[in-house]
């Protein structure tokens, strides 16, 4: 189950094959993913004004996309005057440079750190491994991917993918638990003697940030196990790291985002722990690194900008269905499902050219997006893109060749559907095979006796 380099290069549809060899894994990676889905639903009743918040996010978020600059500006003047130290990084390799001259400074070679999609997207434990730096994800299913070699396979459920009993097994592995006890309460409880020593001795904590307050100048931390506060108040050295995006102008604009993030991601009503850092306690350092990584990219993109009003609340990985059921690391991306495949070809267009279209379109993931990102118009405006740069799979290219050519002549058109019906009808197993993607765990249905048109025509009388 481990996630290696080499699976990078594969495209979606090779890795999610490699998800479905385990029919057993999908069904119940699907069935607890749509399970939560249903909780985000209810949680979402329960508001009469839900619609209305989320319009008002959405907007508050555009206000913030089409005042970047200025906001930035306040929020820098701010947090520097409430004493904390700022960091400006343009790329992932500044970012992971930034924090580790921030380490080599405190003399420090052990760190914890807390649920970050931020520096899973910069690879920044990869980094400070190279390093000679031991980095221990105090959040739990962070710890259990990070104990298995792998990734987050979700952004808010990190292993998602993984069964009790192979927790079990994990834990055995690395903290000596009794081999074959899968009691989730157990584990639980072994992983919390396992981490509390690492809050204990550590001096430095980073953490990743849900909104950033330009008015006040304040950090923002949401999370339902109280890592990150355990990390930051045993620590010396407290290391926010965050996206540009994650600003919001005021900070009475916050209580519209904590109860749109908890019931979209997880159907709760307000996370456990919603944190603010404002000041460092006498003594300590609080570090705040901005990231940009492509954003002021994206924010170029018309058609895109809207993408990073995205508040990484999962809420469309639980409803897609091709989510659902090709697992978050068929995505090759530290953010997958719908929104990571309209944000990574912002960074890798040719990377990422296969993500766009491992969907269906069916625009699950913009009914439930609590800030109205149109994310499966996104979805479809970056294979246009795909296809003006000559990175589209190029059969699908010479397929909609092909389709274009024939549908611009009715008579072929006509003949070509008469065809078609024959063949299905007297030879199916020309379309019934191996080699067709759509026959693929579907059952095809029977042919037609005559077309719409054949059908109309006899009966437009009638």
């Amino acid at each position: 189950m481990s996630v290696h380099s080499t699976s990078q290069q594969q495209p979606h549809a090779s890795l999610a094959q490699q998800f479905n060899d385990d029919e057993d894994r999908v069904n119940w990676h699907d069935e607890t993913l749509w399970w939560i889905r249903q909780k985000r639903d209810k949680a979402a009743w329960s508001v009469p004004e839900w619609e209305w918040l989320r319009q008002t996010a959405s907007d508050i978020k555009a206000h913030v996309l089409s005042n970047m600059h200025d906001l930035l500006t306040q929020f820098e003047a701010q947090a520097l005057a409430n004493g904390a130290i700022l960091h400006w990084a343009a790329d992932a390799a500044e970012h992971n440079a930034i924090v580790h001259r921030i380490l080599q400074e405190n003399k420090v070679q052990q760190i914890v750190k807390s649920k970050s999609m931020l520096t899973e997207e910069c690879g920044l434990n990869e980094y400070l491994h190279e390093h000679g730096i031991d980095v221990v994800d105090t959040d739990l299913g962070e710890r259990i991917v990070q104990l298995a070699g792998e990734t987050p396979s979700h952004i808010v459920l990190p292993c998602i993918h993984w069964k009790k009993e192979e927790i079990g097994e994990l834990f055995h592995q690395h903290l000596h638990t009794p081999k074959g006890n899968a009691d989730p309460q157990y584990l639980t409880g072994a992983a919390r003697i396992h981490l509390r020593e690492k809050f204990l001795t550590r001096k430095v904590a980073i953490t990743g940030v849900n909104f950033a307050i330009a008015e006040t100048g304040e950090v923002v931390v949401c999370t339902n196990e109280g890592n990150a506060d355990m990390g930051t108040h045993l620590a010396d050295v407290h290391i926010a790291c965050m996206g540009i995006e994650k600003l919001i102008p005021q900070r009475q604009h916050l209580g519209v985002f904590t109860r749109l993030l908890a019931r979209s991601a997880t159907g709760q009503p307000i996370t456990t722990y919603t944190s603010h850092f404002r000041k460092p306690a006498p003594g300590r350092q609080l570090h705040i690194v901005l990231v940009d990584n492509g954003r002021s990219r994206q924010l170029g993109r018309d058609a895109f900008r809207n993408s990073l009003k995205c508040i990484r609340c999962g809420a469309c990985m639980n409803t897609c269905p091709v989510y659902r059921r090709s697992g978050g690391h068929s995505y090759k991306y530290a953010i997958s499902g719908p929104i990571g495949s309209i944000l990574a070809p912002n960074l890798d267009m040719r990377k990422h050219a296969d993500l766009p279209f491992a969907s269906t379109l069916c625009g699950s993931c913009t009914n439930v997006c609590p800030v109205k990102i149109d994310i499966h118009e996104q979805l479809y405006q970056w294979r246009q893109e795909l296809y003006k740069e000559g990175l589209a799979p190029k059969g699908k290219a010479v397929s909609m060749k092909m389709a274009g050519w024939l549908l611009g002549k009715p008579a072929l058109y006509r003949f070509a559907g008469k065809a078609a019906r024959t063949v299905l009808r007297l030879a199916p197993f020309m379309v019934k095979n191996s080699l067709n993607p759509w026959y693929k765990q579907r059952e095809m249905p029977a042919p037609p006796k005559q077309s719409f048109s054949e059908w109309y025509a006899k009966n437009k009388k009638a």
